[in-house]
C-alpha cells in the first residue's frame, strides 16, 4: 500500500497543478470573452426586443466576469482539496484547507449577491411576473 501511495503522489500533484491552470484559464479566457462582448455592444443603441428587457451591455460585462470569477473559483477548491487529502493529509494542511474554502464560499456568495441580486440559498424571483 505504501508503494502505491508513493507512486500515485505525483500524478495527483500533477492533476492538482493541471486544476489550478484549468481555474487561471477559465477566469482569463472567460474575462477576455466578456470584454470582447462588451466591445460588440457598448457602442451601438439597443435593438426593440433588447429595449424591452432593459440589456445594459455593463452589467452584462459584470455578469459575465462574475460568472468567470466563479467557475475559476470552483476549480480552484476542486484543486486544493486534490492536493490536500491525497497528499499531505495533516491537521495543518486540513486547517489550511478549510480556511481556503471559507473564504473562497465567503467571495463566490458575495459574486452571486452582485450577478443576481440575491443571496445564493434565495429562491430566484420569476422574471413572467
Amino acid at each position: 500500500m505504501e508503494s502505491l501511495i508513493h507512486n500515485v503522489g505525483p500524478v495527483l500533484e500533477l492533476v492538482g497543478v493541471g486544476f489550478e491552470i484549468l481555474g487561471a484559464a477559465i477566469i482569463c479566457i472567460g474575462t477576455l470573452l466578456a470584454f470582447i462582448r462588451y466591445g460588440r455592444f457598448a457602442g451601438k443603441p439597443p435593438d426593440e426586443a433588447e429595449a424591452k428587457i432593459g440589456f445594459n451591455p455593463y452589467r452584462r460585462l459584470k455578469t459575465d466576469i462574475g460568472r468567470s470569477l466563479l467557475l475559476g473559483l470552483e476549480v480552484f477548491v476542486a484543486a486544493d482539496i486534490i492536493r490536500t487529502v491525497a497528499l499531505d493529509l495533516t491537521f495543518e494542511r486540513l486547517g489550511s484547507l478549510g480556511l481556503l474554502v471559507l473564504i473562497r464560499t465567503f467571495v463566490s456568495w458575495t459574486l452571486v449577491l452582485e450577478i443576481e441580486g440575491r443571496w445564493p440559498w434565495q429562491a430566484a424571483e420569476s422574471r413572467n411576473g
